[in-house]
């Protein structure tokens, strides 16, 4: 039976032929010089580190808030506390862009993940292009041979990967990359559900092999950050919370909770 990621990375196929069409416009877009390091902050960090997520809608979700302004938005999470910011740049399913991406960059001075399902390079170019520091690579969608590959690329552009995985046998693959930024996505991207209880489940064997963690999707309250954080995750990816908040400042601060006494 055909998954929701199925369709995505199907899609992805016109998505990148697009991409090859524009590639003149990377000739033309003005790169930042400075690179943003999220892996530096947070091995100095002594509190969980926040990445905030601009995400406008989800297949699972629908519309979550399409209308919001990517640099207003980028600015408030600067302000109120974030150590990063995460963009969605998928169109088909997530309504994001790299205009979107573009926009954020112009806001901030935070490090950035463009945040899509990466199957080719093309899309690590326009990334970075457009004003990324770092970008998200999906152990479920690619193969070991492509996931190297893209890995490769990426860290010879000067970009910063964080390597996506669900389960087990994703994170084994994973830990023959030399990636120190690993990410536990709480939502099983073929059925969509969501359980933090995959967080608790990877935890000991990435923080055995010295890496560091993010947990990613389901986080929304305090007791959530005290679940990820007890596990040993070093950071969170926070979207859909952060885009419905009416009290933004305040649901980001409860998040920064020190790392001291709950190692």
């Amino acid at each position: 039976m055909e998954t929701i990621l199925d369709k995505i990375i199907a899609k992805k196929s016109e998505t990148i032929e697009e991409l090859y069409k524009r590639k003149e416009e990377l000739k033309t877009v003005v790169q930042s010089k400075e690179r943003r390091s999220l892996l530096n902050k947070i091995m100095q960090a002594e509190a969980l580190s926040v990445i905030a997520e601009f995400k406008r809608a989800s297949p699972s979700k629908g519309d979550i808030n399409v209308e919001k302004d990517p640099k207003e938005q980028a600015k408030m999470y600067e302000l109120y506390g974030a150590d990063a910011i995460s963009v969605l740049t998928d169109t088909p399913f997530f309504k994001g862009s790299y205009e979107d991406l573009a926009k954020v960059r112009e806001a901030v001075n935070l490090p950035i993940l463009c945040k899509d399902f990466i199957v080719d390079k093309i899309q690590i170019d326009f990334a970075k292009a457009y004003g990324a520091d770092l970008i998200l690579l999906i152990a479920a969608a690619l193969e070991d041979e492509k996931l190297h590959e893209l890995y490769t690329y990426a860290t010879k552009l000067g970009l910063e990967v964080l390597l996506e995985v669900h389960n087990e046998e994703e994170l084994e693959r994973a830990l023959k990359t030399d990636a120190p930024l690993i990410g536990v996505n709480n939502r099983d991207l073929k059925t969509f559900e969501v359980s933090l209880e995959t967080t608790e489940k990877l935890a000991g064997k990435i923080k055995n092999s010295g890496r560091y963690m993010v947990s990613e999707s389901g986080i929304a309250t305090f007791e959530d950050i005290l679940k990820v954080t007890s596990s040993g995750a070093n950071a969170v990816l926070v979207g859909e919370t952060f885009m419905k908040a009416t009290d933004l400042e305040s649901k980001i601060k409860e998040m920064k909770v020190s790392l001291g006494g709950l190692r």
